[in-house]
């Protein structure tokens, strides 16, 4: 009687928490720090009124944002180098580059291709947005093209790079909590992130062959003439994708970009003004308003509304976790599972559940890993068959989350809010629909004896 009624109560707050969300952002387009305050202050109560003491919820808060401690310092660096690389013709050589090579009628199957290829040579979804992507971002502006389609096309790339390398850290953590090799993870991955690698290639294909960007070239050679390119500091994107594959760890690898950056910067420039645009992002003093919209970008405090939303929903997910709210809530479910396929539709939903409830990539694949994993044992399925449920809902679908870690830094990067873009980022949410084609049809499924 007792497990009944606290399965009631806290699906009762699940149902809450999301009615919340959805009806804030999506009905009153509020900003996602609203509601994932309120929810932390009922979440709060919820405990206070199952008998947690309120510095046991103080601690519990501050576990969840312990967690994200890392990420948000990669966000401050993250500001920082955008600032340097636009104010020392990093980011404008890329500009000029592909104003000087794109095409209108290519550039949005272009704009997926080439975040996917870097991602999946450096392992980083987020660095990847921040330099190319970026880039990428300023000159589909240019052609004229739609700003969440292109955030869409540059985030579906950077995802599937994100998922498919073995230097990311999301794919390691995925590989870890299914107890699996790291290679045959990324190759089982393969039966569902091919097929939405191909669907997503096509859908983009089309659109950029359906939408008529109003830029014309005279416009565009305009543009490009009052971008000065510097093709000797590319040797600063170069060193990122080296340090990378070399397995450098994210924060000393940006830590070092922006020393060589600043010195770089100090050429011509002084201290003062150094220290203005790693705080404030670099400001150019070109006359024209779309120079000024594409390079007046970066610096620490353009991160701090991600940083905030980011604070606030690893705070929430440390109360979720914490008080074991979600477990509980999946817990009785589980018991009744009987069939691989339904094993595969639960993990997957669960993924999916704590993305919205949590808003954190990590604890959305490790808490569905845990309470899964012992299922697919007792119903046979391989390790690998977890690995890549885990992958397809608890790392992709943190983008499509406004509140979500991923999402948050998406939409601050590239200036398009996720309700805007999500839309358009198809592999995002087709990847967990292929992933439940292949459990209901059985195709690429891993069973224990084969692993």
């Amino acid at each position: 009687m007792q497990s009944n009624k606290r399965f009631l109560a806290v699906t009762a707050l699940m149902v809450v928490l999301f009615l919340i969300f959805s009806v804030s952002i999506i009905g009153f387009k509020l900003s996602p720090f609203v509601p994932l305050l309120a929810a932390l202050m009922l979440t709060m109560f919820f405990g206070w009124l199952n008998h947690f003491s309120w510095t046991d919820l103080q601690d519990q808060l501050l576990k969840g944002i312990q967690t994200g401690l890392a990420p948000i310092f990669l966000f401050l660096l993250i500001g920082m180098l955008i600032a340097l690389w636009m104010a020392i013709g990093v980011i404008p050589t890329l500009l000029w580059i592909g104003l000087d090579l794109a095409n209108p009628a290519w550039f949005l199957p272009a704009a997926f291709l080439i975040p996917a290829i870097i991602g999946t040579a450096i392992g980083s979804a987020f660095t990847t947005l921040a330099t190319v992507g970026v880039a990428l971002m300023g000159v589909g502006l240019t052609f004229g093209f739609p700003a969440p389609i292109l955030a869409g096309a540059i985030v579906s790339g950077a995802i599937f790079g994100d998922k498919s390398s073995p230097l990311s850290d999301s794919t390691n953590l995925a590989a870890s909590i299914s107890g699996t090799d790291l290679f045959d993870h990324i190759k089982n991955l393969m039966w569902t992130t091919i097929p939405a690698f191909i669907v997503s290639l096509i859908f983009f294909g089309i659109l950029g062959l359906q939408k008529h960007p109003t830029a014309g070239l005279v416009q565009l050679q305009q543009l490009q003439q009052q971008l000065h390119p510097n093709f000797w500091v590319l040797s600063l994107l170069v060193l990122l994708f080296v340090m990378a594959w070399i397995k450098i760890p994210a924060i000393p690898t940006l830590l070092l970009n922006i020393l060589l950056s600043a010195l770089i910067f100090l050429q011509s420039h002084g201290l003062t003004a150094l220290s203005d645009t790693l705080l404030n992002g670099f400001k150019t003093n070109a006359g024209n308003a779309t120079i000024q919209a594409l390079l007046n970008r970066g610096g620490m405090l353009s991160m701090m509304p991600t940083v905030i939303i980011i604070t606030l929903a690893l705070a929430l997910g440390g109360l979720l976790s914490q008080q074991g709210i979600l477990q509980d809530f999946m817990t009785p479910i589980i018991k009744h599972v009987k069939t691989q396929a339904t094993a595969i539709t639960g993990t997957l939903l669960t993924g999916i559940m704590a993305n919205f409830m949590i808003g954190e990539q990590y604890l959305s694949t490790i808490l569905p890993g845990q309470l899964w994993k012992p299922v697919f044992k007792r119903l046979n399925l391989s390790p690998l068959a977890l690995g890549r449920s885990l992958e397809d809902s608890g790392t992709v679908v943190n983008y499509l989350v406004p509140w979500g870690v991923a999402g948050s830094f998406a939409a601050q990067t590239l200036n398009v809010p996720v309700t805007s873009f999500a839309l358009f980022a198809i592999f995002a949410w087709i990847s967990p629909l292929f992933s439940l084609a292949s459990a209901w049809t059985g195709i690429g499924i891993k069973q224990q004896k084969e692993a």
